[in-house]
């Protein structure tokens, strides 16, 4: 059972509500929004027991993490931390990373529902972005299936020199930082964006047409206050 804190729309209004109103551009969060895994820290956990990281920096990101969960690092320092952490490793290793990790730990995750209104949203002529604090190597990989090219995607990222990952941050899009990702990219006020944690609420917030797809509690309980409509696509068994 689902809170009570707003009432969800089955799938049918869902989908008659989201294209009836053709938005032009569309955007969505990636992680719980378009499938079920928090692919920003299990693929930390999954690249850690791979060996793609040297003991020093796990044993460094495992402490930071610890300080997260204390509450003693914040949401985008954490998210920042999460790709500083492949400093020193060739580009061309994580990205055959990201695609081993997608499809094994990922791919059954994704919402069927999400999928399908990521193409009949671009067959109706949307132009569709995504937002994610997960860094851009996971996010690319992941949005292939989706048919979102790279250049329409804001996700964590860090420098790249010579091919090889370097710990200077370009962008940790989380928290107000979705909105301000947004805003750089000529996006001040989509016409609709989805997503589905209380980190998604600033990119929410400044669209025409809100929709917690979803939602933990905490985004349900503000989308019951806003008055943005709901929806919970299937739940999804995933390989874990």
């Amino acid at each position: 059972m689902h809170s009570s804190l707003a009432t969800p729309l089955s799938t049918e209004a869902f989908f008659s509500t989201v294209l009836g109103l053709r938005p032009p551009i569309a955007v969505f969060d990636c992680d719980g929004t378009l499938w079920g895994e928090d692919t920003g820290y299990e693929f930390m956990l999954w690249s850690i027991a791979e060996g793609i990281v040297s003991r020093g920096a796990s044993d460094w990101i495992d402490s930071r993490y610890r300080l997260y969960r204390a509450g003693k690092v914040s949401e985008i320092g954490i998210c920042g931390e999460m790709v500083q952490l492949y400093e020193g490793v060739r580009e061309t290793e994580i990205r055959h990373a990201a695609a081993v990790f997608f499809r094994t730990r990922v791919l059954a995750s994704i919402f069927p529902e999400m999928l399908r209104l990521v193409d009949e949203l671009r067959t109706g002529g949307a132009n569709v972005w995504a937002v994610s604090s997960t860094n851009n190597w996971v996010i690319e990989e992941g949005l292939r299936g989706f048919n979102i090219p790279a250049d329409r995607i804001l996700a964590t990222r860090v420098e790249v020199v010579e091919g090889t990952v370097t710990s200077k941050l370009i962008d940790v899009p989380s928290d107000e930082g979705k909105a301000l990702a947004l805003n750089k990219a000529g996006i001040s006020a989509p016409a609709i964006v989805f997503g589905n944690s209380i980190h998604d609420a600033a990119m929410l917030e400044i669209a025409q047409n809100p929709f917690a797809v979803n939602p933990t509690q905490q985004l349900q309980a503000l989308a019951a206050k806003r008055g943005w409509p709901v929806f919970f696509p299937t739940e999804n068994h995933h390989l874990g």
